[in-house]
């Protein structure tokens, strides 16, 4: 699959990002769509990744700048998990070891493929600062290798005004969980 979009794609995608941009200030104050998009046109390979990440229902938005790199970060904004990246299991090693009823893919190898990186637990609560997201579906989380070494994984929510962080083994999966993503441009 060719991992560059159409000029005709990118401006579609651009003006789409824009729209969201404007609509949610609250999520990045402090950052200036120009430098956006500026940093976006020199990188073709992310905006394949933000469109991979629209495509698939996240609704990437600028969640911010990090300080030191300036790097601007975009995260999936979608109220719920994104709905083409549900009933999948945590990674590779999890989907191998399913023997029956094996699901089509895993968080880990979606986040690779798109170019793209799960959100860790830290992240994952700071964007629910900004809104509530996941209040009837969860999505898996970055986990640490010394839970991942036992079986097990991190998928995350908000239920009850609160962030819970849960565990399972990586191996599960359910129609209702999937995964949000992190890229940094």
């Amino acid at each position: 699959m060719a991992k560059k979009l159409s000029a005709k794609q990118q401006q579609e995608l651009l003006a789409l990002l824009k729209m969201r941009f404007e609509k949610n200030k609250k999520r990045h104050k402090g950052v200036d769509w120009a430098d956006v998009q500026a940093r976006l046109e020199k990188n073709a390979a992310k905006l394949w990744s933000l469109h991979e990440m629209e495509r698939t229902g996240g609704e990437p938005d600028v969640i911010g700048q990090d300080a030191k790199s300036g790097e601007v970060v975009f995260v999936d904004c979608s109220a719920e998990s994104p709905k083409e990246r549900r009933s999948i299991c945590y990674d590779a090693d999890a989907l191998e070891a399913r023997t029956k009823h094996k699901p089509a893919d895993s968080a880990v190898n979606m986040a690779e493929t798109m170019g793209i990186e799960l959100l860790s637990e830290e992240e994952y609560r700071k964007l629910q600062q900004l809104g509530e997201f996941d209040t009837k579906t969860s999505s898996w989380v970055k986990t640490p290798a010394r839970i991942r070494e036992l079986g097990g994984a991190l998928f995350c929510d908000r239920r009850f005004d609160t962030v819970f962080v849960y565990h399972n083994g990586a191996e599960s999966y359910y129609g209702a969980r999937g995964f949000r993503g992190v890229l940094r441009v």
